[in-house]
């Protein structure tokens, strides 16, 4: 099966109601959905209430914590394949509020209290100079209450059943750190980093390194490459038009806007289906291409090691 994105593109009579008002479930559709997650709930929810709306295969390229709002981005049918290449590349976006003074058990103010701080003697000199401080972080701990594992076992698991467990720390890049509003102990930032980022963490260091501790208290994620909240949805549009859901579809080609197309003939298509690898001259530089038949994605592919012009099969979307 093709990744066909005109079978995205319904009309409200193919999702018509049935006896008692209930909609009828869509078909399986094929895409990125651009999802706006609001404050509150946790990502696997939003996900849950996609798939009630007939989206058995679903996924996600990132999650955000339940305190968190913005760009959540819902993989659905055969552009679940395309989870780990949108997590790997790119950058993410994030506005958000942190607190001084205060020292929570999740690192944000949805957890409990562990400790009150007076932050009368930190200035806002010394807040603009720890912002900025963030682009020269190369890693972090990992928050005890996440979804990083330890011996097969979620940290937030094991941290509810009050079990220790070693200081996780892991790789990040800060290319862009802002202060944009400093209302102590209130501090408004903006930050553009590496995918898997911990923001809570982030808060927490700069706490520590001022020494009256500190929590996230908002935040929002602007930007998932290549995708911002000027496309996105609103979760309870979808759940009461499910229509919408079709409309607001991105096609795989909009996800990975950076790699080559490859318009493959019969033949070639053929191959590819086979696993097989097509030698294409191509004038481009980019290392990995879409394979594309009769205007569809077909295939996800890399250039080979030997040569320039072939192309190898990285994951087939025609199943």
């Amino acid at each position: 099966m093709l990744l066909r994105m005109t079978d995205a593109r319904m009309t409200d009579a193919e999702t018509a109601e049935r006896p008692g008002g209930h909609a009828t479930p869509l078909p399986q559709l094929h895409g990125v959905l651009v999802l706006n997650k609001p404050s509150g709930p946790a990502s696997t929810r939003c996900l849950a209430a996609i798939k009630r709306l007939g989206q058995k295969k679903i996924g996600h390229a990132g999650t955000l914590d339940p305190l968190a709002s913005g760009v959540l981005l819902v993989l659905l049918g055969q552009a679940t394949k395309l989870s780990s290449h949108l997590m790997a590349g790119g950058c993410k976006i994030y506005n958000g509020v942190l607190r001084l003074g205060q020292t929570t058990d999740t690192w944000d103010r949805q957890g409990n209290v562990l400790a009150e701080s007076l932050w009368d003697s930190v200035s806002v000199e010394d807040v603009l100079r720890e912002v900025a401080l963030w682009r020269e972080i190369r890693e972090q701990p990992v928050p005890p209450y996440s979804a990083a594992k330890h011996n097969g076992q979620p940290l937030y698991r094991l941290a509810r059943k009050g079990q220790d467990m070693p200081q996780k720390v892991k790789g990040t890049y800060i290319s862009q750190a802002d202060t944009l509003d400093v209302s102590l102990p209130f501090v408004r930032f903006r930050v553009t980093c590496s995918s898997g980022t911990y923001i809570r963490s982030l808060a927490h260091s700069l706490g520590m390194r001022l020494g009256c501790g500190a929590v996230l208290t908002e935040l929002t994620r602007e930007y998932s490459h290549p995708f911002g909240l000027d496309v996105s949805c609103h979760l309870r549009d979808m759940e009461a038009t499910p229509p919408l859901l079709a409309r607001y579809l991105r096609p795989v080609t909009e996800a990975l806007p950076d790699w080559a197309r490859v318009e493959l003939t019969p033949g070639e298509a053929g191959r590819v289906r086979n696993g097989l690898p097509v030698f294409r001259p191509l004038e481009t530089e980019a290392k990995r291409a879409l394979l594309l038949y009769r205007g569809d994605v077909l295939a996800l592919a890399e250039r080979g090691a030997e040569t320039a012009h072939c192309w190898t099969v990285l994951r087939g979307l025609w199943n």
